[in-house]
């Protein structure tokens, strides 16, 4: 049975490594430099072609002019010695005498390479220089039939199995009467063959520089792209109980500013985790302490029925706090949500007096109004109303029954502040940095307070919600004020709610 599933295990393992490898070579393909390197290739191609295709096509170009410019010259010269020109024979001008005037011409003038003179006396083929015609000039040709006859000068081009034919057809005549007909003529096929030689040793070292260029451009994309491996790399390695790993930032650039944010990303995600499992952990905590409370009470209830009233009484108040901060909870999970506010147009007047009315119900203290602004502002007028009572409701627990407690409001062009002002016993410099962290206690508060540490956390969550904030001015033995700061053009968000609360 052994030997069986080694077997087995020894045919499985081909597979198993093809399905790698060909994982591995997917990966290659699919890989961002494959991508980039790919695109420069095509683009490089899309170049090239274009560029052998424009230089073909200038050199073609070039080639006629050069052509034509060397026949028009032929022809000029032709014309000269006719019209100017004497027969060396007898030192008079040429006339009537057209054999002459071919003879002489011919014997003085030298063709380019695949140029061709041909003459024509009495509409038959007389002389050509070089002797030589290719296969579309030998004098039973059609395009030499057809020139013997022409009356009238003529330029043109024709293609031929030998290649592109230029041409100049200059007619002799004397009183109207035709007595012969010069043909200078050119075949491209010899410079047209050199163009495509010099085509091919562009395209082919075009091809090879390319080559050589795409095999540097995917060494040069891994090292550009490397810090993008190390941010793959690190975010496999990332775990819930390991954090604290950074990419080293390189240089400048958009790679080294991906970096910088990954890196600003797993700060935000350790802090998120860290504040994650202190909530969980103080959670946990304030909700022993109360189920520990209740069940010891309920293990050791008596018979007594003025024992049992006294236990539940006491169970019911255990029970209720702990209502209580789970409804907190709850409150702080919402404050990210969309739909956590219910915006409304408030008169900040008459919503600040209404605020003093229901706070002076909290505890017998001197409460006193400071300012009432003048002005409205969008906000959510229940959420707004718990936010200043929680911070009334913590003025209450730091401060004795002679002391005061301010309310006021302030409006201006942008934003609009309400405050809660005591003259209770004032907070130390090193708590008021993490006062508004959740379950957070003042280390110098000579009272208890009667909640779980989340009130002003809920203070926090509301303002910023509103998109403001909340700020504190406190000195240890002279009392503190928290402000809540709304700006008077909320965020779209709130608007959005808003007009969609109208609807």
């Amino acid at each position: 049975m052994d030997a069986k599933i080694s077997l087995a295990n020894s045919n499985q393992a081909p597979d198993v490594a093809k399905i790698n490898g060909s994982r591995s070579w997917h990966n290659i393909f699919w890989e961002a430099r494959t991508r980039i390197l790919a695109w420069y290739v095509i683009l490089m191609a899309c170049f090239i072609l274009s560029s052998v295709w424009m230089i073909r096509q200038i050199l073609f170009k070039r080639v006629e002019e050069r052509v034509e410019g060397s026949l028009a010259q032929e022809v000029k010269e032709f014309r000269h010695l006719h019209d100017e020109g004497r027969n060396p024979a007898t030192g008079q001008p040429f006339g009537k005498d057209t054999v002459a005037l071919f003879e002489v011409f011919l014997s003085r003038n030298i063709p380019d390479d695949d140029e061709f003179l041909l003459t024509f006396v009495n509409g038959q083929f007389y002389k050509s220089s070089p002797k030589a015609l290719p296969a579309p000039l030998k004098p039973d040709s059609e395009l030499s039939k057809r020139w013997a006859n022409l009356a009238e000068p003529q330029q043109g081009r024709t293609e031929t199995a030998e290649g592109t034919l230029l041409y100049y057809v200059e007619p002799i005549k004397s009183k109207g009467k035709l007595e012969g007909v010069f043909v200078v003529t050119h075949l491209t096929g010899g410079e047209q063959g050199e163009v495509h030689e010099a085509i091919v040793v562009v395209i082919q070292v075009t091809l090879a520089v390319t080559a050589v260029a795409s095999i540097l451009a995917w060494v040069a994309a891994g090292r550009v792209l490397a810090p993008l491996r190390l941010v793959m790399e690190t975010a496999r390695s990332i775990s819930e109980t390991d954090l604290t790993r950074r990419i080293p930032v390189r240089g400048s650039g958009e790679v080294a500013e991906l970096t910088t944010t990954f890196n600003d990303m797993l700060d935000r995600l350790q802090a998120a985790f860290i504040s994650q499992r202190n909530f969980i952990n103080d959670a946990g905590h304030e909700l022993r302490t109360p189920i520990t409370i209740v069940r010891g009470h309920l293990e050791l209830l008596g018979d007594d029925p003025d024992e049992q009233q006294e236990t539940l009484e006491l169970v019911m108040d255990e029970l209720d706090r702990m209502s209580r901060f789970v409804d907190d909870l709850i409150l702080l999970a919402k404050a990210e949500r969309l739909d956590f506010l219910q915006p409304e147009t408030l008169a900040v007047g008459s919503f600040t007096e209404e605020l003093l009315a229901k706070a002076q119900a909290l505890a017998n203290r001197d409460w006193q109004l400071d300012a009432v602004g003048s002005g409205r502002i969008v906000a959510d007028r229940q959420r707004l109303t718990q936010a200043i009572m929680n911070l009334a409701q913590n003025a209450t627990q730091h401060t004795s029954e002679n002391d005061v407690i301010a309310l006021g409001s302030t409006i201006n062009q942008r934003y609009a502040c309400f405050w809660v002002r005591d003259t209770g016993e004032g907070i130390a410099p090193e708590d008021q940095q993490q006062i508004f962290e959740r379950f957070a206690r003042l280390s110098n508060s000579r009272r208890r307070s009667e909640g779980a540490g989340l009130g002003l956390s809920i203070v926090r969550a509301i303002a910023q919600a509103h998109g403001g904030k909340v700020q504190l001015n406190s000195r240890l033995g002279a009392g503190s004020q928290f402000t809540i700061v709304i700006p008077l053009e909320p965020p779209q968000e709130v608007l959005a709610h808003e007009s969609n609360s109208h609807r």
